[in-house]
């Protein structure tokens, strides 16, 4: 067994190391390094990886001398000069762009291959992103639901990348995502639904808001703790490449998170074991308050990819196009090569972490503005559409009103629904209720009924309609 996975591990790193570990520079129409080669599909997004001249037949046999023979590090050499290796010694990795900030096309080829009325879609779902958070982080404001996350300047790592996606793809998202699901299919109403917590939310008022789950869509439910969910989509992953080959899992995560150690255990055990999954970091600069200079000292996050000996692409995340390119030629490179794949989609939150936080105690506003009226993705898209006839200020006008009309309605609807059964609190624990759990039920009804006008039960479903399990 332990034979089975030293040699697993030593294919893995001899065929899968970076361009930028020689020192080279990055570049997506130029010619690889020696020893490597390039693997590129339609729309051109370039991974660079590490040609596996050595013959797994040789592990663990010495050859000769020439070159080094250790088990564990790819095709190498000998040097006879000390030299301590630093961050210098190897180029930045470049970013990947297809639209300018402009709406302007950088390089024609590069254009996906997407109809009008994909492009348009696309563009809708990202407004629609928007304008849904700008009427829920108001209500939280009022004191009408709990706690909110916006998606303010996040929006094309959302559509970009679902876009690329099937319906049978498995999503592992943190909690900046909703746009996935809108893609998917996510009605407006469920997504109230579950903010308000109501007897109409599947999670049964459990989960705090914005933190969703649509297992008819694929779609994990949201976990608040930070990278959980990454080393959960390897396992996913590994077992759909054993199970329902073609099919891939792409788990979203914050670059804060890849400071937890769930997210290294992912990369390295979905590397070794070759899991078809794409890890799609949105680097936006702030983690809560915590800037990228004082979150790590490296290249971002995508050079720790190929450090885990996996493909990785850094990808403007603000650039719908690029985004949408990046992912589908990783999805193909992960049915193909059955590897994971890193995506860092450079990008920017424009708003507040959360309603806990207050980005103006530790962000100027003139940095905050940047990137909300000059390089936002929603207004890169919609320069593109004007200049090809695809949409025009009356368009804009007409569905922005339409839209507004819809959220409110799927708003006000949800707001009127009663909250949950007291009594489903302790529901939903194991399949059969416990001796323990029946007694725990019978000490909240009793407490409910002595103190019940301490609780605004009026707001809830009556006690036990639910008779949760």
């Amino acid at each position: 067994m332990s034979n089975t996975i030293s040699t697993v591990v030593l294919r893995r790193f001899s065929a899968l190391q970076g361009v930028w570990r020689n020192g080279k520079s990055f570049k997506p129409n130029s010619t690889a390094a020696s020893g490597t080669k390039r693997v590129a599909s339609p729309g051109k997004a370039a991974f660079f990886l590490r040609s596996s001249s050595t013959s797994s037949s040789s592990a663990g046999k010495i050859v000769s001398d020439e070159k080094p023979n250790f088990e564990g590090i790819g095709e190498s050499e000998w040097t006879y000069k000390l030299n301590l290796i630093g961050k210098e010694w190897a180029k930045s990795i470049p970013v990947y762009r297809v639209l300018g900030v402009d709406g302007d096309i950088k390089e024609e080829s590069e254009i996906p291959k997407l109809s009008e009325s994909e492009v348009v879609e696309m563009y809708k779902t990202m407004v629609t992103i928007n304008q849904m958070d700008r009427v829920l982080y108001d209500s939280q404001r009022q004191g009408r639901i709990s706690f909110y996350m916006t998606s303010y300047g996040e929006e094309a790592t959302h559509v970009g990348s679902a876009a690329a996606l099937n319906l049978d793809d498995v999503i592992y998202a943190q909690y900046r995502e909703v746009g996935v699901l809108l893609w998917r299919g996510y009605s407006l109403e469920s997504a109230m639904n579950q903010c308000f917590g109501n007897c109409m939310d599947p999670g049964k008022g459990k989960q705090m808001p914005v933190h969703y789950g649509a297992p008819e869509l694929n779609f994990v439910t949201i976990s608040s703790t930070l990278a959980t969910q990454m080393p959960q989509a390897v396992g996913h992953a590994y077992a759909l490449k054993q199970k329902a080959p073609g099919t891939i899992v792409t788990c979203y995560f914050g670059e804060g998170s890849t400071s937890e150690g769930d997210a290294h255990a992912a990369f390295n055990f979905a590397s070794i074991l070759k899991c078809p999954v794409i890890f799609f970091c949105r680097n936006n600069g702030y983690a809560i308050s915590t800037p990228t200079k004082d979150q790590y000292a490296g290249d971002g996050v995508a050079c720790r990819g190929a450090g885990y000996g996996m493909p990785v692409i850094r990808v403007d995340g603000n650039d719908i196009f690029a985004v949408y390119n990046a992912t589908a030629a990783a999805k193909r490179l992960c049915i193909s090569d059955n590897t994971p794949v890193l995506i860092e989609a450079m990008t920017y939150r424009v708003g507040h972490h959360s309603t806990s936080d207050d980005w103006t105690a530790y962000r100027s506003t003139e940095e905050v503005s940047y990137w909300n009226e000059i390089d936002h993705p929603i207004y890169r898209l919609r320069k593109y559409m004007d200049s090809k006839g695809m949409w025009d200020d009356q368009q804009e006008e007409q569905f922005v009103k339409a839209l507004r009309q819809k959220i409110m309605q799927s708003f006000r609807k949800a707001e009127s629904f009663k909250k949950p059964d007291p009594l489903e609190t302790l529901g939903d624990v194991y399949a059969e209720k416990t001796k323990s759990l029946k007694e725990e039920t019978e000490k909240l009804r009793n407490h409910l009924k002595n103190y019940g006008d301490k609780y605004n039960l009026d707001q809830f479903e009556p006690i036990g309609s639910s008779n949760p399990q």
